[in-house]
């Protein structure tokens, strides 16, 4: 567990393990919050300590969102 994620609730741990295993890397920024980078992708930002069960959700929908539109764009541009 990175130094940063001390303190962190269980579920954003979880989140940032399934980020990293899929390719992502996982920082904290100067402000405190979460940044998940890849290549080739925006930058997808979360709060450390989210005080709306919907911050965890829209985190996991940003990724997975990301991921799903890159496949489907390269898919798309081989027609």
């Amino acid at each position: 567990m990175p130094d940063f994620l001390r303190g962190a609730a269980e579920r954003l741990r979880q989140l940032t393990a399934f980020a990293q295993s899929e390719g992502w890397t996982v920082t904290r920024t100067a402000g405190g919050h979460i940044k998940f980078s890849k290549q080739g992708y925006a930058p997808i930002f979360t709060s450390y300590t989210a005080s709306d069960y919907r911050a965890e959700r829209n985190a996991i929908a940003r990724l997975r969102r990301a991921s799903f539109l890159k496949a489907n764009l390269r898919n798309w541009s081989k027609r």
